[in-house]
């Protein structure tokens, strides 16, 4: 597999996020912790959260080790409103605010649907639906507090194609679902300066999705369905996201970014 992204010190070189408050869930692995750590060596102060309090220390010995400013609050389940409500307590407590929010948090089952149960469903509802919908409710007052801010969600490619080999219903709901919701929040979040957009990732190597990639043939039809024959680094997708929580996106809501080879081109 081809590995093609900006090498780190092209970020510490910038400070993109300087003086932002930036609130990272499901920054203990994956894209999230490369949006995380990308958001702190572009100057941001970031409180990565995640339910496994293991996962976000790693995560925070790593950006430390870097000389990069990161807090982490754990165990943190953001499908428990109880559990979302302190992480920004917590972040107001010790940040003095928000102006950044990624929702990079999420569990999905991937079953054809005659194995999917209906606790499957409503699992992964909740998992890619909720925790977003809490988080945004969680720290909408912060971020009128603060003037406006840039929320940033995850869809998918799979809310736009299917993919042969990936038993994904639920998980298209709720990506499908991320896509409508972050239009409803761009626009009551615009009187308040509140921008609200998607990014899209195709297939992306994580440890989530490392047992899949090495199906025999799963990545000739991913390939099948991309412009660039290679599969997205979690980085790809965070020099997105600094994109779209930095002010150089200041004119953009309600906007979704495919980051996925040209895989929704074809």
């Amino acid at each position: 597999m081809v590995k093609s992204h900006l090498p780190a010190e092209a970020a510490n070189k910038q400070q993109r996020l300087a003086g932002k408050v930036a609130v990272v869930t499901g920054s203990g692995a994956g894209i999230g912790k490369a949006c995380a750590l990308m958001f702190a060596r572009q100057g941001a102060t970031v409180v990565g959260a995640d339910i496994d309090p293991a996962t976000i220390e790693a995560t925070v010995a790593d950006a430390k080790a870097l000389g990069l400013m990161m807090l982490g609050h754990a165990p943190c389940d953001m499908t428990k409103p109880d559990d979302v409500k302190k992480l920004f307590d917590f972040v107001v407590e010790r940040c003095g605010g928000v102006d950044i929010v990624l929702n990079a948090a999420a569990t999905a089952v991937f079953k054809p649907i005659e194995e999917l149960t209906y606790e499957d469903w409503r699992a992964t509802l909740a998992g890619e639906l909720d925790s977003v919908f809490l988080a945004c409710k969680a720290a909408w007052p912060h971020l009128i507090a603060r003037g406006g801010g840039s929320i940033v969600n995850f869809a998918s490619a799979n809310a736009y194609l299917a993919l042969e080999g990936s038993p994904a219903l639920a998980h298209c709901a709720g990506k499908g679902g991320i896509l409508a919701m972050t239009r409803q929040l761009a626009l009551e979040g615009g009187p308040h300066n509140i921008r609200a957009n998607t990014i899209s990732p195709g297939m992306t190597v994580t440890a989530a999705t490392s047992p899949v990639i090495e199906i025999p043939g799963f990545l000739d039809n991913v390939f099948a369905h991309a412009i660039l024959k290679r599969v997205g680094q979690p980085e790809d997708i965070a020099w997105a996201a600094t994109f779209l929580a930095s002010d150089e996106s200041s004119w953009i809501t309600a906007a979704d970014f495919s980051v996925d080879g040209g895989a929704t081109a074809l």
